[in-house]
Parts: structure tokens; C-alpha cells; sequence
């Protein structure tokens, strides 16, 4: 079963009642009104088939389909997608940074957020989760404390009630607490692997090892979840190991006509200077890049982005004001590296936020507690 990531919440929702969700999944209604959606930065479909030995427990769970990632394969994009249940044309949520309109350049990190910046202009469409209190569904969030009160999680995560926790007893203590009531819907997340695939890549030692611990957390919040509670686990993408470096200016005519670079090694926005942005200027940078880097990456001028359904098929003024002028999406393990950043970004192994299937898609895994 082929499905997108935006209509997994919904799906759940609708489970417990809500009246406003559809159920995409045919999930039908929930065993016991308590749903659990546990979320692993980083979880690739590709996971279970190649490293299944190193989690056990979760390898065991029903394999319910793959799942389709909004672009880019970021969480950023990926989380605003799963709590809102549209598309990052909708909910502007379109990477890991983006240059802010009629800012003079500056750029928006949106898991860092910038204060000034209000969360819920630039990400206006109700959570399902604001939605689901006003139906009298409990909704939590349990994750990191450091999370809390980041302009990233107002932007895409408010509504819920938020439970700090820092390790995994305690995170499995919080999610325990949440599902005592019913209907309850409790989102849980964390981003140990997500952190290995990028300090040491996909497959080395620190992230099979952060695998094991992931799956024996999985292995005890079974053991700790009220009776009839059905888990969900999921991703907001994959990720793939670095094999090629491209900073972008070094021997290459990549920054003629760019005055700003966002997004990330996988997928960037480029944005020309106002004074110089016309449409034959993008077609211009757009040729130069593809003929450069040819099937190294994949060239798009905005326009181009907009007629390929690159962020959906809907865009709003706002998403269509952040968008890069250019946006290029690395290919096979290629990473183009701003130069400002390239030390930093270069030190990574592993990426994620292209179109490759590695990184944009992941699995959805289900069980019920009996």
C-alpha cells in the first residue's frame, strides 16, 4: 500500500473520532481509544530489510506500507507535513532553512527558528492536533526538553501538551501517564539515530549501536503501554552516506548570480539578488548548474518546481515568496556544500532532503497491546 506521509495523522485522528480527519489508511476505529505514534528521526524504509538483526523488536511489528515523503526529505518539512496533513506548499514549511521575504537575506532555520519570526504566521494551517482538543481528544507530545518552547514546535506541533523528557525511562514513563485517558493520541519522538547517520553515516558502528538502544526503548514501552493501545511507528525520512563533495564556488562557476544559499547539502534553495531576479536570470543559473553539475543533481527553476508539483500541487503566496529562485536536488551521494559552511556541512557522512527513494521514503509499522 503506497501512502503519503500527510495522511498518516489524519488517519489516526479519525480514529478516535475526529470528525474533521479522514481516514486515508482505512485504520477503521481505534481498538481502545488509545493511539501511540512513535516517530524515529531519520528511520528509512530501506532499514528493515538491511539491518532488521540489529532491531528485533521492531522488526517484528506489522509492516502496514511504505510511505512517501514530502520534498525535501527533511523534518522540517516532513513533521510540518504530518501534523498539519498538507503539503509543504500549503504549510510553508519548505526546508531545512529558507531565506526570509524582504529580509535582506537572512535566513530561517527552522529547527532553530529565529524570534522574530512569528511560528504561527509562517506556518498558518491548524494542527491536527489543535484540531483533535477541540474535540476533546487529549493530545500529547513527549520528546526532548531542550524541544519545548522552540519556535518549531509552535509552528507545527501546538496544541498538543508538551512533556519534556531526556531519556528513554522517563520519555517511556511520560507516554505511559498520557495514555491512561481516553481518547488519547500521544506523539512520541526521538532523534538519537538521525544524529549517528549524520556525525559517523549510515551502517558505521555509533548508529547500529544507537539502533539497538532505539529498539530495546521499543522493546520496554511495549512492556509499559496500557492494555489495547495501538503503536504506530514511522519517520519524517531516510538518509544517505556522502561520496561526493561539491562546494559551490570552489573551481566551479556555481555562485555567479547567487547572493544567497539555504536549504541543505541535498536540496538547495538558491535565491539571486532582487535587483538581478528575472525569469530569464533563474533560466540562466538553472542552465548554468545543470550543465555543470549534469546528472549530479537535478536543476530547477522555481517556475519549474511549481509545474512538476515539486511542493504540491497547491502553493500559497507565502510558500511561493520562501521558495528559492533555483532549487537543486543532489543525486546519487553527491552534496553540494555552501562555502560559508562547507567545513561544517562537510564534515557529515550522512544527508538526507533529496528525492532519492532511500531518502524519501520510510515505513509505517503497526501493533496493537493485547
Amino acid at each position: 500500500m503506497n501512502v503519503h506521509l500527510s495522511q498518516i495523522t489524519p488517519s489516526i485522528f479519525s480514529s478516535l473520532g475526529l470528525t474533521t480527519a479522514e481516514d486515508h489508511l482505512k485504520v477503521g476505529p481505534s481498538p481502545s481509544g488509545r493511539e501511540l505514534l512513535f516517530l524515529i528521526d531519520g528511520f528509512g524504509a530501506d532499514i528493515i530489510e538491511k539491518y532488521g538483526d540489529a532491531m528485533p523488536t521492531i522488526s517484528r511489528l506489522t509492516n502496514f506500507g511504505t510511505i512517501q515523503t514530502s520534498f525535501p526529505s527533511t523534518t522540517a518539512t516532513s513533521l510540518a507535513t504530518l501534523t498539519t496533513g498538507t503539503l509543504p506548499g500549503v504549510h510553508g514549511m519548505l526546508g531545512y532553512t529558507v531565506q526570509v521575504p524582504r529580509s535582506g537575506g537572512r535566513i530561517l532555520n527552522a529547527l532553530k527558528w529565529d524570534e522574530r519570526v512569528d511560528p504561527m504566521n509562517w506556518q498558518p494551517v491548524p494542527t491536527l492536533f489543535e484540531r483533535a482538543i477541540a474535540e476533546n481528544i487529549n493530545v500529547t507530545h513527549v520528546a526532548a526538553k531542550r524541544y519545548e518552547n522552540s519556535g518549531f514546535t509552535r509552528a507545527v506541533f501546538r496544541g498538543a501538551q508538551y512533556k519534556g523528557a531526556n531519556v528513554s525511562t522517563d520519555l517511556i514513563a511520560e507516554t505511559k501517564t498520557a495514555l491512561q485517558k481516553t481518547p488519547s493520541f500521544v506523539y512520541l519522538y526521538v532523534n538519537d539515530l538521525d544524529a549517528a547517520g549524520h556525525s559517523d553515516g549510515v551502517g558505521s558502528d555509533k548508529w547500529l549501536a544507537a539502533l539497538s538502544v532505539i529498539d530495546q526503548m521499543f522493546s520496554n514501552l511495549m512492556k509499559e503501554m496500557p492494555k489495547g493501545t495501538r503503536i504506530w511507528l514511522t519517520s519524517d525520512h531516510g538518509m544517505v552516506n556522502v561520496e561526493e563533495k561539491i562546494v559551490i564556488g570552489q573551481e566551479n562557476p556555481l555562485l555567479e548570480g547567487i547572493s544567497v544559499i539555504a536549504g541543505e547539502p541535498r536540496a538547495r534553495h538558491l535565491y539571486l539578488s532582487p535587483e538581478q531576479d528575472s525569469a530569464s536570470a533563474r533560466i540562466e543559473v538553472c542552465r548554468r548548474w545543470q550543465e555543470f553539475l549534469g546528472n549530479r543533481a537535478n536543476v530547477l527553476t522555481r517556475e519549474g518546481a511549481i509545474t512538476v508539483n515539486l511542493f504540491g500541487a497547491d502553493v500559497t503566496a507565502n510558500s511561493l515568496d520562501r521558495m528559492g529562485d533555483v532549487i537543486a536536488i543532489a543525486q546519487a551521494g553527491v552534496v553540494l556544500l555552501d562555502p560559508e559552511r562547507a567545513e561544517k556541512e562537510g564534515a557529515m557522512v550522512g544527508h538526507h532532503g533529496g528525492n532519492s527513494e532511500i531518502e524519501s521514503q520510510v515505513a509505517l509499522l503497526t501493533t496493537s497491546l493485547s
